[in-house]
Parts: structure tokens; sequence; C-alpha cells
């Protein structure tokens, strides 16, 4: 499956009282080069995905996820070098979901917002406390946030 989605900073937490659902997420990487394969914890279920290269500057990519026993997830993150945890928070704004991820540990204090879309072409209306487009910043992909967390950039 193709997934295609634009990413966002966040510049407010306005998004908070929009929000219609909220869980926390703790993933981490087993490879992050051509192929990423990553191990999430998504509320209490456990997934592995594997993702593609982007050939469009991060827009889309190839993308494979299917659900795993929690048990086999929490003992594949044992495996992994660096682990991502946020809590999601899903927001309904002009016809489509937005994932709202508010980092914490240490990738504390950033906040970004993705939207998944049916083309690359799509431009969706863009909610207030949206600020600026980070799509094709590598420095904001979960794979990199694991590696080089947010609170050590500005060490």
């Amino acid at each position: 499956m193709k997934e295609i989605e634009r990413k966002y900073l966040v510049s407010d937490d306005g998004f908070i009282s929009q929000a219609y659902s909220s869980s926390r997420i703790a993933q981490g990487y087993l490879c992050a080069r051509r192929v990423t394969a990553r191990v999430r914890i998504y509320g209490d279920k456990g997934f592995i995905t594997f993702k593609g290269k982007s050939k469009d500057r991060g827009l889309s990519r190839f993308e494979f996820e299917r659900e795993i026993p929690l048990r086999c997830a929490e003992r594949l993150l044992t495996r992994c070098r660096g682990i991502v945890e946020k809590v999601r928070h899903l927001v309904n704004y002009g016809g489509y979901t937005w994932e709202v991820d508010q980092f914490t540990g240490r990738n504390e204090g950033l906040v970004v917002a993705e939207v998944e879309l049916k083309s690359t072409t799509e431009n969706p209306p863009l909610p207030e406390w949206v600020w600026k487009e980070v799509t094709s910043d590598f420095h904001y992909r979960n794979s990199y946030l694991a590696q080089k967390p947010y609170t050590e950039w500005f060490k």
C-alpha cells in the first residue's frame, strides 16, 4: 500500500480541545536504511511496519503494517536502539483526520501534525494551529528522532 501524507509543525495546543481521541505510542526501529522496520505499541496493541524509501521528498512511500501480539511488540522494542514516545491526538478538520503527535521523553517539546491524503497533489485545508510544513525535512521523521532526539538538537 502507498502512504501519502503531509507533515507540519504545530504552533500551539489548540488541537487538544478538538481531539476526539488520544492514545500513547511507543515505537522503535529495528532497521532504518533503504527499508525502515518499525515496531510500535499503540494503546494496548502491537504493530510491525515496513516503509520504503520516498522518491518525492517524503510525500509518499510504500508502507506495509500488520498487528502483532502485544508481548511480541514489547520484546521487539527491547531490541531497538532508540525509542520514540508520544501521545497521538486525532482531530477531524476540513474533512480530514489529522494525527497530532505530542512527543514526550527525549523528544519533549516537539509537536507534529500529519494528514494522510489520497493523492500527492491534494492540499487539505490547514487548521489554525498548523504552523510550518516539514514533509521533506528528514529531521522530523520518527526514525531520525529515535537516534537524534529533539531535546539534543539545541545543545
